[in-house]
């Protein structure tokens, strides 16, 4: 059975935007480069790489076409390179104002230029040779510290966010980048941005905007005083501290945030580990125990749940429900079948799963009716940012529409109510209109129902039936019959 890690590095790609605010661009024919793309999609996309034994040199490779820039001693530059070679090492110049010069390493001249017109022949460093590094992974993730070995948390009580968590459990482990003016905010999850003095504020104001710097494929980020954030103290608390090199306490990883859930069965009360191994509707409050990491399999779209005890659901005999597994197998995988507010589950014995009179769970029905549906809440994602396969959802600007193609992104704020959510943006509430149109200033909160298709994509049914998606016009629209392709969504 295929299996899945539950900390998961993301591999950082990225877009490089010039100083006329467009993407270095690898296109298929010819294996050129231009600066000419206004957004940033597949074409856009980079990662750095390290080049073994060459000390600072790195490497950079399109993720699109999976060959590696070059530069020629003439200043002539490419993306043909299947193998890296000498003309592909270059070394990266981070500025005060957060962009990247680009030095080829070999010749010592800098990369730039505007659109088709591109070089690496400068003998100095002037705006046309200046990179703004924009993120291309999702922004929402979790924090983690490569000296501590602890993610990242908010800390209500104590009014900072600390790098002291073994796992990283519950809604406060969830960290939002927002790029502003070329930089990027750390976001908790009550909307507040880390400042480098390790204040909570409400404005992402000049001291809690970061530039980003890369060192072994791990993050560091540096304040507006050239000082990096690191874990401080005895309960890690997030500020900038007095290096201005980032080491090991300075490094970070980017892990992939799986979705969290509670469950509630048809007696109204949580589905929770709290009281030993078996799986049971017995509580009246979501805490810890209360709640379960779910992963989706990429292959077969089935899913697992994950306890804060250390154990997955499993089948186990005559249909009980433990969550006592410690691998994933066929016992632990869940098939999920949407039910409009409601879901259903059926275990690898082809038995729905149901709540018994005792209010344990076990998988013993062949059909489904009142026990045998839960209401499912997502609790990690109080903010949301969504992206499709053109771009970032965000609002249409002189308008109440929302776009789909867009490198930036908006985020919106997620309500749950009875099975369903509800969206708000700066602008009011989501809200469908006529012809399938979705626009984004309503005053009364509209019902949206999610359902978790695939790993890292959910499909976003409007109370017309139908599931929002994107498309050629690039405006967001709730006529999609089918949950697939540009009617799933990344969040």
């Amino acid at each position: 059975m295929p299996t899945n890690g539950l900390h998961q590095v993301l591999k950082i790609q990225f877009g490089l935007v010039n100083d006329a605010d467009r993407y270095l661009t690898a296109e298929s024919f010819g294996f050129k480069v231009n600066a000419s793309a206004p957004s940033l999609k597949r074409k856009q996309t980079w990662v750095l790489e390290p080049v073994p034994g060459q000390g600072p040199a790195v490497l950079l490779r399109s993720s699109h076409l999976g060959r590696y820039l070059s530069a020629e001693e003439g200043g002539r530059v490419a993306c043909e390179a299947e193998r890296p070679g000498r003309d592909c090492r270059f070394l990266v110049l981070p500025q005060p104002d957060g962009r990247w010069a680009l030095r080829s390493e070999p010749h010592g001249r800098f990369f730039g230029g505007t659109e088709d017109r591109l070089s690496c022949f400068a003998t100095a460093v002037s705006p046309a040779e200046l990179w703004t590094v924009h993120l291309a992974i999702h922004p929402q993730a979790h924090l983690l510290s490569v000296s501590r070995r602890r993610y990242a948390h908010l800390c209500p009580q104590e009014d900072e966010i600390a790098a002291d968590s073994n796992a990283p459990w519950g809604v406060d482990a969830l960290v939002t980048l927002i790029f502003r003016g070329r930089q990027y905010c750390l976001r908790a999850r009550d909307s507040r941005y880390l400042r480098s003095d390790g204040r909570l504020v409400w404005e992402p104001e000049a001291r809690a905007r970061y530039t980003l710097e890369f060192k072994a494929g791990k993050l560091a980020f540096k304040d507006c005083d050239g000082r990096y954030l690191a874990p401080v103290g005895p309960a890690g608390t997030l500020r900038a501290g007095r290096n201005t090199r980032p080491g090991k306490d300075e490094l970070f990883d980017l892990e992939e945030s799986h979705p969290q859930v509670v469950l509630v069965a048809a007696n109204h009360r949580y589905l929770s580990v709290r009281q030993g191994v078996n799986v049971s509707a017995n509580q009246d409050e979501e805490l810890d125990h209360e709640t379960f990491l779910m992963q989706i399999d990429r292959e077969t779209k089935k899913c697992t749940f994950y306890s804060c005890t250390g154990g997955y659901w499993a089948l186990v005999t005559h249909g009980g429900i433990q969550a006592t597994a410690t691998q994933v197998s066929a016992s632990t995988m869940f098939e999920m079948e949407w039910r409009g507010r409601r879901v259903a589950l059926k275990a690898s014995n082809g038995r729905y799963v149901c709540m018994k009179k005792n209010g344990q769970l076990a998988a013993i029905s062949d059909f489904v009716g009142e026990d045998e549906e839960f209401i499912l809440k997502l609790i990690n994602r109080p903010i949301l940012v969504l992206r499709g396969l053109d771009g970032f959802v965000c609002h249409r600007r002189g308008s109440n529409q929302l776009d789909t193609n867009r490198s930036v992104y908006d985020v919106f704020h997620l309500s749950f109510s009875d099975g369903a959510y509800q969206i708000r943006g700066r602008c009011g509430f989501w809200h469908t209109g006529s012809h399938g149109s979705v626009c984004s200033d309503g005053e009364r909160a509209e019902d949206f129902l999610f359902e978790f298709r695939e790993r890292g994509r959910l499909a976003i049914r409007a109370r017309n039936g139908k599931y929002l998606r994107g498309g050629a016009s690039g405006l967001l629209r709730a006529d999609a019959d089918v949950p697939a392709g540009v009617a799933l969504w990344e969040y």
